[in-house]
């Protein structure tokens, strides 16, 4: 057995929180052989049901679990991190506008940023997913100056896993069958899930989305509204936000980092934009594909970019850029 790791998950009491730990714990996402310590943080008023998690995480009685600590406090929760996954956020209440939202997170995300700069390893891979997820990233990594900027990541894997399942739907395929869809720029309504370049396995031959699914009309207006506005759906529906689905694509997106993409495949993530070849603005967090090796990701480059593609690319990054701009308002304020 190797030695444990350690993974801080924080907004532990969550219900995104309680979808997900079991899954780190048994093992699904850094392996069957990887020891772990997993570290819960929440704020202070939740620590009762935090407890409870603990509870629970030991009555699973998982061989891989060699120690759960809960705590309010980030002294403790950050110290020696080999992962951060930053689940807890200020989440959006009624009738609040978008700079009252950014304002409170700017606020979480550079104290939890700075404590990972102080106390983590600076190998840590740090995984934003409180929303909004690419500017609280962002927020992060500048206040944690001595972590590499790469270590630094969003989560837009839900957002790339509800296109590669709406395709999959469409073409009668299972989702394994798609592979290579990309969501460019923000996790929000301007995210821009593009098919382009993915492939689906029909009948045993790999062809182009546009040749499998043959209605572009659909492909470049009800898919993408749907992929964009999933998350509300399923609140409307549900009355609470996405959290399954959410765990799964944490989960999915972890396990990339640290065992690699497949050869020939591509995924969604959100990182820092510095070097892309794409035409995106510098110091941004904004979704790419990547392929990962070594636990070190990289741009998929040479895509061709057409026109339509290009328009909504430059949407998200325009509501990126303002994003950013308020939330160094509030960094230089805080």
């Amino acid at each position: 057995m190797s030695e444990p790791i350690k993974v801080l998950v924080t907004g532990a009491a969550g219900q995104i929180a309680y979808s997900l730990l079991y899954s780190i714990a048994k093992g699904d996402v850094f392996g069957k052989d990887q020891p772990l310590v997993l570290v819960l943080l929440d704020i202070t008023p939740m620590m009762t049901v935090l407890d409870g998690v603990l509870m629970e995480l030991q009555d699973c009685a998982l061989p891989l679990l060699r120690e759960v600590i809960a705590t309010d406090k980030e002294d403790v929760a950050f110290k020696n991190l080999d992962v951060a996954i930053l689940v807890g956020s200020m989440p959006r209440k009624e009738g609040m506008e978008r700079k009252d939202l950014l304002k409170a997170n700017v606020k979480i995300f550079k104290s939890q940023g700075a404590a990972l700069d102080k106390y983590a390893k600076k190998t840590v891979k740090v995984i934003v997913v409180g929303n909004p997820a690419n500017t609280n990233c962002l927020t992060a990594s500048k206040s944690a100056p001595s972590i590499p900027k790469e270590n630094f990541s969003c989560l837009t894997r839900l957002d790339h896993n509800r296109a590669k399942s709406q395709i999959a739907l469409k073409v009668g395929v299972t989702a394994s069958d798609v592979k290579n869809c990309i969501i460019w720029g923000n996790h929000s309504s301007t995210q821009y899930p593009d098919v382009n370049h993915a492939k689906v396995k029909v009948k045993g031959k790999e062809v182009g989305v546009y040749e499998a699914v043959k209605d572009d009309n659909w492909l470049k207006g009800d898919f993408i509204a749907t992929v964009q506005q999933r998350g509300a759906a399923v609140i409307k529906a549900r009355k609470l936000s996405s959290a399954m689905s959410a765990a799964k694509a944490i989960c999915d997106h972890v396990r990339d980092i640290w065992f690699g993409t497949p050869e020939g495949e591509f995924v969604s993530m959100g990182v820092i934009s510095d070097g892309n070849s794409y035409g995106v603005p510098e110091d941004l967090i904004y979704s790419f594909p990547v392929v990962i090796k070594n636990k070190t990701w990289k741009f998929v480059e040479g895509l061709p970019i057409n026109d339509f593609s290009r328009d909504k690319m430059d949407l998200t990054a325009k509501e990126l850029t303002e994003e950013k701009e308020m939330a160094v308002d509030c960094l230089s304020s805080a």
